[in-house]
């Protein structure tokens, strides 16, 4: 949600009940988003309260060193061709809970359950509480899903309504399985009725259609998609009397995970490291062989990047996630040099703005991290230092500030096109899942996924710009707000648990 498309349907009259919020609570039109600033990593962030090198979701697409495979959280239709529609379905809808979110920081659901607050929540990819639920089978797509794919329950929230697969009671709602376009009108659903029956002190209710249309038609898009949100917002709010009754008795944060910008042009990254070895996708898990399989054979899909090698020959893995990007060596021959010769090569792309990697002592720990840029240099930055960030985090930088746009006044570091980066791009590097070469990409560029798809046209996200990552944040009924001067999605959680004593 780009806060100037809030403001401007909020103006407009066609987003009120956003504007009663808005009115009542606290505008906040710069909360920074993780980095990458896509939606698997944010979501994480928003439901911990911490970033990933703590709750270690890295990206939409990312590499399994343990599992020496791909993992492909929906980057789009035909990416989850690549890889298989029942591996992709299967990390989405299990394995990002239970497998890959660290088991701590606790999410906001464990946390209240553990404090015996009632808690709920709509279709959103973080969910993990202390509640079993079992996969519906109350309707023929549910039936089949049930019966194939989704076979296997998940711990949750007390109430878990998650695209049909999972509903703690019956409410008549339906998502279709979460197809987009009809979401929001499942949450609001859902969420009206347990409004109407007192089910819930604390619920998260997810509204994601805005990011599917802003996809589609670009941030400027977003006016009508506010809009359809704003109508659910209502639908919630109508059994307890309205919008003034509901907000007279409930606190209410509304929040974007991320924001998005305008997408012109497109990166192949595949394609432009095709001379280092790039791991292909494969098949593997449910439905599909379990075997690794070339770029551009017949079971994979799709046209091949340029020189696509067989797996065991590999020498990194690609991981495009929008307009963020990461690669892993997976040689072990020298791969501190190989790592180098990435780097250099993604510098030298047009699309790529920032190429960032870490920088270890013999023994492996973390000594600084780097941001590179063509025709500009390298800035080294490790915690710790006589700077301080505008959230009043303390770091040592050295080398070229233009690198980031930056500048220093007294003691204080100043990059606005590139908000609190030094944390999200420490954060990224460390996070024991990322990849060992990490892109930020140029403006209005996107990099292509697996399936060749990008949104040229439309709108898209991921990048460590503001543009991206500055997204609106309203708090309203909740007492003693912190005033920092840059606010972050990874404070939310916090204020929540506080809210209610646990």
């Amino acid at each position: 949600m780009a806060p100037a498309m809030l403001e401007r349907a909020v103006a407009e009259g066609v987003a009120p009940v956003l504007g009663e919020i808005m009115r009542r609570g606290t505008y906040v039109p710069d909360c920074a988003a993780a980095f990458p600033s896509v939606t698997p990593v944010c979501a994480a962030s928003i439901a911990t309260g911490a970033l990933q090198d703590r709750h270690l979701i890295p990206a939409m697409n990312w590499y399994h060193r343990a599992e020496s495979r791909y993992v492909e959280y929906g980057s789009s239709f035909r990416a989850s061709q690549r890889f298989g529609i029942a591996r992709q379905l299967t990390d989405t809808v299990y394995n990002m809970n239970r497998a890959h979110l660290a088991p701590e920081p606790l999410t906001v659901f464990e946390a209240l359950d553990d404090a015996g607050v009632r808690t709920a929540g709509t279709t959103y990819l973080i969910y993990r509480g202390r509640f079993r639920h079992e996969p519906q089978r109350d309707s023929a797509l549910t039936r089949i899903a049930s019966a194939t794919l989704l076979r296997h329950p998940v711990m949750g929230p007390r109430e878990l309504f998650y695209a049909d697969i999972f509903a703690s009671r019956r409410t008549g709602c339906r998502s279709a399985l979460g197809m987009p376009g009809v979401r929001d009108q499942h949450s609001g659903c859902v969420a009206a009725h347990m409004v109407e029956h007192d089910l819930f002190d604390f619920m998260l209710l997810s509204l994601p259609d805005n990011d599917w249309h802003s996809h589609k038609h670009g941030p400027d898009g977003q006016l009508r998609s506010l809009a359809l949100a704003d109508q659910q917002l209502a639908r919630m709010m109508a059994p307890a009397g309205g919008v003034e009754r509901f907000l007279d008795d409930h606190a209410m944060i509304v929040m974007a995970d991320h924001s998005q910008a305008p997408i012109r042009a497109t990166v192949a990254l595949q394609d432009a490291l095709a001379e280092f070895d790039v791991l292909a996708p494969g098949r593997s898990g449910p439905g599909g062989d379990g075997e690794s399989r070339p770029e551009g054979s017949p079971e994979a899909g799709g046209p091949p990047p340029a020189r696509a090698r067989r797996p065991e020959g590999a020498r990194i893995a690609v991981c495009p996630t929008q307009r963020a990007a990461m690669v892993y060596v997976l040689s072990e021959h020298r791969p501190h040099e190989l790592r180098s010769e990435v780097a250099r090569r993604a510098l030298a792309l047009d699309g790529v703005e920032l190429v960032m990697w870490l920088e270890r002592d013999p023994h492996g720990a973390p000594v600084e991290g780097v941001i590179a840029r063509a025709s500009v240099g390298e800035l080294r930055f490790q915690p710790c230092g006589e700077l301080r960030d505008a959230r009043g985090g303390a770091w040592s930088v050295e080398g070229e500030l233009g690198v980031l746009e930056a500048s220093t006044r007294g003691d204080l570091f100043h990059a606005p096109n590139h908000p609190d980066v030094l944390a999200r791009a420490w954060s990224a590097l460390n996070c024991p899942t990322s990849g060992d070469v990490l892109l930020s990409a140029a403006p209005h560029h996107e990099f292509l996924d697996w399936g060749r798809q990008a949104h040229v046209g439309g709108g898209s996200h991921g990048s460590l710009r503001g543009e991206d990552s500055l997204g609106a944040l309203i708090l309203c009924g909740l007492d003693a707000l912190p005033a920092p001067a840059q606010w972050s999605i990874r404070d939310v959680a916090p204020l929540v648990l506080a809210h209610f004593g646990a």
